[in-house]
């Protein structure tokens, strides 16, 4: 009897000790729902070395995530983790998210989402990022060291390089350029007119999306030479695809070698190699590269964003879900997150580098500080798709003659948009 009372007392004992390591139970919402087991594999670590379960929820497949979440709201049922993918969806949350600035992560990277209030909101988990891609064994090739594009004048000169040995590189064209307003607003009113925006700037200056903002306005000094080097992507893009091409076509002549540059984002990286695996792989699976948009001497900068954010939801799990995060971005969760997710990591002393064939220059300048933000996501809706798409296409295509008056229309066409 005395030795059943004693193992029943260790029982008690060994259930006291274990139930508040396991007591917690964190709800995470993924948008990411190709990373499914990856993320589950993280909760799995976390939960190892720390008791706490972390259930991970992932949607996707055109579920419309944002209604999804108001319905557990409505239901009192939120998770205590969700993802958000930019003021509009932080909107629907104002007041009911967990204030992280003092979090130590914070200071590790420049990609946290930062509300009107100056509080942190949103946790990054990758990165992409905007810049001028470029076939890193062509640029060798033609003698062109892609750290030497800081100016307009550098710029110009690859250019021209380029453009002269096109037959010994096996080239099309010197870049594939696409300002088709149709399908690419996006591409051309969106990215590159954010470069014009953002370009060469602290990631904290939005000295001319305020101005923008005001108005309509733009700073035609500054968009005048950012519209010369619009000009140079004109002369030298592939006529066949100038406005009237596609985005796969875009992406696979560059991922077949056809192409030096190419004006679109990291995103590209996923694409050459799943879909257009074979002809990167016939191309040499080349080593890329960003240069910044040079419009100005000195820009030295990408631009870089997280394209969605892990926000907490204020309520009695509030820490242990802080803790999680501040765990994630650690060397333990960055390692699964970069190396079994292939996540490119926003912060500043992650070791990992993803397989993805840009992940490498984007860690480069993440931890030089060279990254300046995406300010466009802020502009007015509609603004790409309904005004600005279809001027670039009409600079492309020589209906307007030159960077001067691609200048004069846009101020007009965003003065007009703004005032409407």
């Amino acid at each position: 009897m005395k030795k059943v009372m004693q193992l029943a007392m260790i029982g008690a004992l060994v259930l006291a000790v274990a139930t508040p390591a396991s007591a917690t139970t964190l709800r995470l919402v993924n948008g990411k729902i190709e990373v499914d087991a990856q993320l589950k594999k993280l909760a799995a670590a976390y939960q190892e070395e720390t008791g706490v379960e972390v259930a991970i929820e992932s949607m996707g497949g055109g579920i419309d995530i944002q209604g999804t979440l108001k319905g557990y709201y409505q239901g009192d049922n939120m998770p205590d983790i969700f993802v958000n993918g930019g003021a509009t969806d932080f909107a629907n949350w104002e007041g009911l998210l967990a204030d992280m600035s003092d979090q130590a992560w914070v200071e590790d990277t420049e990609a946290e989402y930062v509300d009107d209030n100056g509080a942190v909101v949103g946790f990054p988990y990758t990165t992409e990022a905007i810049g001028l891609a470029y076939n890193a064994d062509i640029l060798e090739k033609a003698g062109i060291d892609p750290a030497g594009l800081t100016t307009p004048a550098a710029l110009t000169e690859a250019f021209e390089t380029l453009d002269a040995q096109k037959e010994d590189l096996g080239l099309t064209a010197v870049i594939g350029y696409c300002a088709e307003a149709v399908n690419l607003y996006w591409s051309t009113g969106n990215h590159l007119f954010g470069v014009y925006e953002d370009g060469g700037l602290a990631r904290d200056d939005s000295t001319y999306f305020d101005l923008l903002s005001d108005g309509g306005q733009i700073d035609t000094e500054r968009f005048e030479a950012y519209a010369q080097m619009i000009a140079l992507f004109n002369q030298y893009s592939d006529p066949s695809l100038l406005v009237s091409g596609t985005y796969d076509q875009q992406i696979l002549n560059f991922a077949s070698g056809k192409y030096a540059f190419v004006t679109q984002g990291s995103w590209i990286g996923a694409t050459m190699t799943v879909d257009d695996a074979e002809a990167y792989a016939e191309a040499g699976n080349f080593k890329v590269g960003m240069a910044p948009y040079a419009f100005l001497d000195g820009i030295d900068t990408i631009m870089t964003n997280s394209p969605s954010w892990w926000s907490v939801f204020e309520n009695d799990n509030t820490e242990e879900a802080k803790k999680f995060l501040q765990w994630c971005s650690e060397d333990a969760g960055q390692k699964i997150l970069v190396e079994e997710a292939g996540f490119i990591s926003p912060f500043a002393s992650c070791e990992y580098i993803a397989s993805d064939p840009f992940a490498q220059t984007i860690s480069d300048y993440t931890s030089a500080g060279k990254t300046s933000a995406w300010h466009w996501l802020g502009n007015k809706e509609g603004l790409a798709q309904n005004a600005l798409g279809v001027v670039y296409q009409d600079f492309a295509a020589g209906g307007i003659p030159d960077a001067a008056t691609f200048t004069q229309i846009v101020a007009q066409v965003c003065g007009q948009y703004y005032g409407g």
